[in-house]
């Protein structure tokens, strides 16, 4: 199949320039100098980079019904009311649920519950059907996390049968917003809290933190230690990172504190399980090891089977029942796995027959591939979809949308999955189809770059071609390329175990807040297979040897490349070695 093409950016502190063909002599300096300008050009003063301390946090005044929802939840507390936390199926709100339930048993509340939604069978969010399901508990209070913006019908029917229910939610809201006792959002428009890139998790974190406040306010813990929430930013920093927010200062100083904390062996025992299965040390543990260590685990559960099993895990005080918990996870994570490199593959079969019908079809003056593609099989599964749809959005580099067969809860519907780039801001794109196709979309909703819909599954051909119509009047064709912004050529000298080590000591590294990579021209000595689809490569640059590694990509067989890289300390058997792990890599010129 046809990729995108690759455009090698560089990202000075100012506009990215191309990077030329003949590479231009690379400047040698000392680690901390170089840390130094990586820090400015993500637009961050470095003394502000690395101060990522507690007290740096913004404060929770300014979010939107903090106070009210601090309010009702204390005084459910105190009262001890029954509380059901209703969570969405995802890594952020399997944390967001576990971070809840242990606050508030914290809090000495003694009436707590919670409830997931099987995607399978009732779909995202606080629907009505769920709300009749959680009646069954008699709850008096409903408390939503990483979901309920736009649960509009399921609020309703909860007021209806006499439920109160506070929204926390960070996902954006619709024309129409639900009739909550309070709604906790950080991205609603009168919002002015100073970031709107708070995970699911991270805003019920403010919530909990302004709840403390109200009953330590109230005597509440007269003759009780009042608890310390920095004891659970290991599941914050977890969830903020598993969801893929913006890390912008106040999400990297939550993924610092809590990164900090479980390296000094302070998480739970479901946490300390899982590193143990996916190989994982804990005093040397990064925010990507989070990422694509411990999120996949998470959302395995979610994808395949029932995201109980990690909220379960999460919430173990016991070890052997971590261990089972996380093994479980584990398995269900290889299947994951398995499953997703099956429909990937069918996925890009479908995306080139599609550009090739559409070369086809067009004239030879005016021949142009489509700037987004939906893609659908019969035989996906739709807790792997949104997998596949990032897979071919990265390979591509265009909107891509990946649609499943809903099952026997909503005969004849699609669920699809939906992952953007930049320039088409999906979930408005989709807002917009909505409104000049009235029926098409049954429901919508997500994020800038990633979206979830419903259509009828007869639609799917008129839908395909509206989002293609959609995104090009949104993305211009010259946009079609896969982009590596770098920070700039690296020479051999500077290639040190040293810099590997000040650039991990450097982060959290992110989303929009990128971890350092650079480019750099090499002979390539020697490649070989590893692990099936993986390359391992000895490079030769300025006289010197380099091992590497690039992750799922064919052998190259040629004599001069050119990399896209990262500085990373391999540990193997208590030996440190310097590893380049390269992200993109082909024969020169």
């Amino acid at each position: 199949m046809t990729t995108a093409a690759v455009i090698l950016q560089r990202r000075p502190a100012g506009a990215p320039e191309t990077v030329p063909e003949a590479l231009a002599a690379a400047a040698s300096m000392s680690p901390e100098t170089r840390l130094q300008q990586i820090y400015e050009a993500r637009g961050e003063a470095p003394a502000l980079a690395r101060d990522l301390s507690l007290g740096q946090l913004l404060k929770p005044a300014e979010l939107p019904d903090i106070d009210r929802a601090a309010q009702r939840l204390a005084r459910a507390v105190r009262e001890q009311q029954k509380i059901l936390l209703v969570g969405d199926f995802d890594a952020d709100g399997a944390t967001s649920v576990a971070l809840a339930m242990r606050v508030l048993r914290d809090f000495r509340a003694e009436h707590i519950s919670f409830l997931v939604p099987n995607r399978f069978e009732y779909g995202y969010g606080l629907s009505p059907e769920i709300v009749e399901l959680a009646a069954a508990q008699v709850p008096d209070l409903l408390v939503t996390v990483d979901n309920g913006v736009a649960s509009i019908e399921g609020v309703a029917r909860a007021n209806a049968l006499g439920m109160e229910v506070i929204v926390t939610d960070h996902h954006l809201p619709g024309a129409e917003r639900p009739d909550a006792c309070a709604l906790v959002n950080p991205v609603l428009p009168e919002a002015t809290f100073g970031s709107r890139a708070l995970a699911g998790v991270g805003v019920i974190y403010y919530v909990l933190g302004a709840t403390r406040a109200v009953l330590q306010a109230q005597g509440w813990f007269e003759g009780h230690a009042a608890p310390n929430l920095a004891r659970y930013l290991d599941l914050v920093a977890l969830g903020t990172v598993a969801d893929v927010v913006p890390l912008d200062r106040n999400n990297r100083i939550l993924v610092a504190q809590g990164l900090r904390r479980m390296r000094a062996g302070a998480c739970c025992e479901g946490l300390k399980a899982m590193l143990e299965f996916a190989k994982r040390d804990l005093e040397t543990l990064s925010a990507q090891d989070l990422g694509f260590a411990l999120g996949p685990r998470l959302n395995a559960a979610g994808r395949l089977d029932d995201m109980t099993i990690g909220i379960r895990c999460l919430l173990a005080d016991d070890v052997d029942e971590a261990r089972r918990l996380a093994k479980a996870l584990n398995e269900l994570n290889q299947m994951r796995r398995e499953l997703e490199a099956e429909m990937v593959a069918e996925a890009e079969l479908h995306a080139a027959q599609a550009l090739r019908q559409a070369e086809l079809q067009a004239s030879a003056a005016a021949a142009e591939q489509p700037r987004g593609l939906a893609v659908f099989d019969p035989q996906w599964h739709q807790g792997v979809v949104g997998l596949v749809a990032g897979r071919l959005k990265d390979k591509l580099a265009r909107p891509i949308i990946a649609f499943a067969v809903a099952g026997d809860a909503a005969p004849g519907e699609l669920k699809g999955s939906a992952r953007s780039v930049p320039g088409v801001h999906i979930r408005d794109l989709l807002d917009s189809i909505a409104t000049r196709y009235p029926g098409l979309i049954r429901k919508f909703g997500g994020h800038a770059m990633a979206a979830g819909l419903s259509i009828g599954e007869i639609h799917f051909p008129q839908f395909a071609r509206i989002f293609e119509q959609a995104v090009a009047e949104k993305l211009p064709a010259t946009a079609l390329a896969r982009t590596f912004v770098t920070d700039g050529a690296l020479p051999a000298a500077d290639m040190t175990m040293a810099l590997a080590q000040a650039l991990a000591a450097g982060g959290p590294w992110g989303q929009q807040f990128p971890e350092p990579c650079f480019y750099g021209d090499f002979d390539l000595v020697s490649e070989r297979v590893v692990g099936e689809t993986h390359l391992k490569m000895t490079l030769g640059c300025e006289g010197q040897l380099f091992d590497a590694i690039a992750f799922r990509t064919p052998p190259v067989s040629v004599k001069r490349v050119r990399a896209v890289f990262r500085l990373e300390e391999n540990r193997y058997r208590a030996r440190s070695t310097l590893q380049l792990v390269v992200e993109h890599v082909a024969p020169l010129g």
